[in-house]
């Protein structure tokens, strides 16, 4: 039996206040990539990576929330820009396996907050729509899941709820106060007494203050007291705190009055509520003043007596502020983040861009932020020092990953392209007893979407995007000491390299710094080539770069750019002996359709150009043995161009299929060398549902299988290697789904036979199966388009024990790496 893992899953947080939440009960964290919700365990160094994607929304995730209950289930709630509320439910006997159990749809607009009744089955959630749902859920252990809206609270004046907070003003949580701000300078309370038959929160006050848009509200009772600290974090830079509290009506005064001196001197009008007979007051307690840009989120922690409270602003800190237990005065004791003189955003690499969400871990002994690169940090505290260290933490693009490259030679690293305007390289972090994948460098980081790449060597790739040139880049020393020692691999490159890159203000094209260059005007170059080899090198003996030295200090320079398209680049292909670069661009008339290749040892194009397809090439691809060139478009056309052996840098078409596909082809790959004898073998996949083994030799070439499937095969690639007589071929569709094949020449023809996996080992990490089964696949299939698959190249150890790993690269933000076993069962 064949067994497949999901080894690595890469994907970056949503840039939502409300997009994430971290479980005090089970340690996980979730929050929204994409239209995806995604699980991971910070704390946890076993599983370093996004151990799940659950999938079911259609558009971007905007809340996240952990609903804890006395069962033993484990309960998530998000909300989307799809308009629905989703009720997620975790699987029994896993900690990590979600299945949705509900889907709400109430609202009419986008769904941008939820608040959650602790120990009581009721959360809230906030619209676009201008309006408010309490729901009620019932259900757990044994019981179905079940919701229902209970009240729809229609916002006046109408603002987009952009925050929620909801907690009991009572001892017996009888009385609770609902908080929601958004669009507005005001937070409204609402108020609701469970001592009615009719549960109905009206509105009560309005506080005001703010002078901006709320971005996060949340709420604590304070320690020995009954009295509740509400924080509102707006974008006029500050976060305000307001204390509710109830009144004596006997007396007409506050029952718990606050003694504190700062008590003494605060005196500002207070706002009342009313709840069955009760009256609370809400009052401001406090300005925080510290950040420099929009405050994103806060969330109030318990420490002993004490209450702490953590804010994330876009000035890319986080803060942690304590009242002083003599004065009442609030401080912020802790700052992390980037404090530095190079904060905004005047270069690409001169700033995070902001942190968008803090979250406390469920003993206060750590937090964790997301920032604008769709990368999370990580702080651990050290009370016996009072110090926070920053931890590895995980990474990924926020828009769709367009492509993947193994590195020649070793494959030792995997680079990937999105629309984000990043290429990642990504590695193993080979320790004693664990090996995990992490994003070791960020070559690129440009001003325009990028389409695709390829390795050119083993410290060298080229990459294509939208602004119609490529770029060459080579990788920095620094970067090769730190593959060498944490991923154990060979030592890539030579003393010749550069240290590091920089980009400059206003610029696209990274530049090459040595240690020992002159710095004229500009950015300080001596102190950015020393601080990226210290910040890379510094981490070396222990741990894979950061995320604040990925953004900055691990570019690689550029070595060229590859003119002479008209358009946004759509392929690009080098060849296995790294002399030849094919490409093409965005086409819809036969001029623009041709390939243009460039030499490696000038970097010059070699004229004339190819010319044989009319539309778009959507994929280029060199034979193994380097001889043909394969181009498929969305002409519906096929072509081999055959290469000159007196003069390798010239191609000549060898023979083309006009209507290969019924209708337009999206991939090609090659099968490995031998399979059938002298022929060579490729497959073409296209939106007609089809994909085509196609055998010849010369000038001869016919279609030897045609595989037909229930969806649109987006991406095919062959096993690079031989299993025995046979081979194997992965194909991923339009809707995420992956299958892997068994190729076998039975005489002249050609079969295909589709391996199907055991269900009787329940093994929910099963990745390729003969029948789509959707309760497997949803759990670990990409939720849209496979834009890319690449096998990594086996090494010589490996070829005989029937381990191999795969690349996924899909349309919802996502790289995957996937682990087969026993595939020489297969033959």
């Amino acid at each position: 039996m064949i067994k497949v893992d999901s080894t690595f899953i890469a994907a970056g947080g949503n840039r939502h206040p409300a997009a994430a939440d971290w479980d005090v009960t089970s340690g996980l964290l979730a929050f929204g990539a994409g239209k995806n919700i995604a699980i991971w365990r910070p704390l946890d160094k076993r599983s370093p990576s996004i151990i799940s994607l659950l999938k079911g929304h259609t558009d971007t995730v905007n809340a996240v929330k952990f609903f804890s209950q006395s069962s033993q289930k484990c309960v998530i709630i998000s909300g989307s820009v799809d308009k629905t509320i989703r009720i997620w439910v975790d699987d029994p006997g896993s900690s990590w396996l979600f299945d949705c159990h509900a889907v709400l749809e109430e609202h009419k607009s986008s769904i941008n907050c939820l608040a959650i009744c602790d120990e009581l089955p009721y959360f809230f959630s906030g619209s676009a729509d201008a309006s408010i749902i309490l729901w009620s859920l019932s259900g757990g252990d044994q019981i179905p899941i079940a919701c229902k809206a209970l009240q729809k609270i229609n916002l006046t004046p109408r603002y987009f709820p952009l925050a929620l907070a909801v907690h009991p003003l009572d001892a017996r949580k009888e009385d609770w106060v609902l908080a929601a701000a958004g669009t507005e300078t005001s937070v409204q309370l609402f108020a609701a007494s469970f001592r009615d038959e009719d549960l109905k929160f009206e509105p009560q006050a309005s506080l005001s203050g703010h002078e901006g848009w709320i971005r996060s509200l949340v709420l604590v009772q304070q320690p020995g007291s009954q009295a509740l600290l509400l924080a509102s974090a707006s974008q006029d830079k500050y976060v305000r705190l307001w204390k509710l509290q109830e009144i004596d009506l006997r007396s007409n005064t506050v029952s718990k009055p606050d003694s504190t001196a700062l008590g003494k001197f605060i005196s500002i009008k207070a706002q009342y509520l009313r709840c069955k007979g009760k009256q609370y007051s809400a009052s401001f307690d406090a300005l925080l003043l510290g950040h420099d840009d929009w405050v994103y989120s806060t969330s109030w922690k318990r420490k002993g007596d004490s209450l702490r409270l953590l804010s994330a602003s876009a000035d890319n800190t986080l803060s942690v502020w304590e009242a002083d237990p003599s004065t009442g005065i609030w401080l912020s004791t802790s700052r992390l983040g980037e404090i530095s003189a190079q904060k905004g955003a005047t270069t690409a690499t001169g700033s995070a861009g902001g942190y968008w969400t803090g979250l406390w871990s469920p003993d206060g002994g750590a937090v964790a932020s997301l920032g604008k690169t769709g990368g999370w940090r990580l702080w651990a505290n050290e009370p016996s020092v009072s110090i926070w260290n920053q931890m590895p933490a995980i990474s990924g693009h926020v828009k769709a990953v367009k492509g993947i490259a193994w590195s020649k030679g070793s494959a030792s690293y995997l680079i990937s392209t999105s629309s984000d305007q990043t290429t990642r390289l990504l590695s193993q972090w080979k320790q004693k007893d664990l090996s995990s994948w992490h994003e070791f460098s960020r070559p690129q980081i440009h001003g325009y979407d990028l389409n695709c790449v390829d390795t050119l060597t083993a410290t060298s790739f080229v990459s294509g995007a939208d602004e119609k040139l490529l770029r060459v880049f080579d990788m920095p020393k620094s970067l090769g000491a730190t593959l060498k020692h944490l991923s154990q691999v060979e030592e890539l490159g030579n003393e010749d390299m550069p240290e590091t890159a920089d980009m400059p203000v206003l610029g696209l094209s990274n530049k090459a710094i040595q240690q020992d260059d002159d710095m004229p005007n500009g950015h300080d170059e001596q102190e950015v080539a020393e601080k990226a080899q210290s910040s890379v090198l510094e981490h070396a003996p222990d741990q894979p770069p950061l995320e604040d030295s990925l953004s900055k200090y691990t570019l690689w320079p550029e070595k060229e750019k590859l003119y002479g398209h008209g358009y946004e680049i759509s392929a690009v292909a080098t060849s296995h002996d790294s002399t030849i670069i094919a490409t093409a661009c965005r086409a819809s008339s036969i001029d623009h359709a041709v390939i243009r290749l460039f030499r490696t040892n000038d970097w010059r194009e070699v004229t004339p150009s190819l010319r044989s397809h009319s539309l778009t090439v959507a994929r280029l691809r060199f034979s193994p043995d380097d001889k043909y060139l394969l181009s498929v478009g969305r002409d519906r056309q096929w072509t081999l161009f055959r290469r000159n052996e007196s003069d390798p840098t010239v191609f000549q078409v060898a023979i083309s299929q006009a209507k290969g596909h019924s209708r337009m082809i999206l991939d090609a790959t090659w099968a490995p060398l031998g399979l059938c004898g002298e022929d060579i073998v490729f497959a073409t996949a296209g939106r007609d549902k089809m994909v085509k083994i196609w055998r010849g030799r010369d000038q001869t070439f016919d279609c030897a299988a045609s595989i037909t499937f229930q969806n649109v095969i987006t991406a095919i690639a062959f096993l690079p290697t031989c299993l025995g007589s046979k081979a194997a071929l992965a194909a991923g569709t339009e809707n995420g789904l992956l299958k892997v094949g068994v190729l076998d020449e039975v005489g002249s023809d050609i079969q295909m036979t589709w391996h199907e996996v055991d269900e009787r080992f329940e093994n929910l990490q099963v990745l390729f199966v003969l029948v789509h089964q959707e309760l497997i696949l949803s759990r670990i299939a990409p939720s849209a388009a496979v834009n890319q698959i690449a096998w990594r190249p086996p090494a010589l150890s490996e070829k005989s024990n029937g381990f191999f790993e795969v690349a996924v690269a899909s349309e919802d933000h996502s790289v995957r790496i996937y682990s087969t076993s026993n595939l020489d069962s297969m033959y």
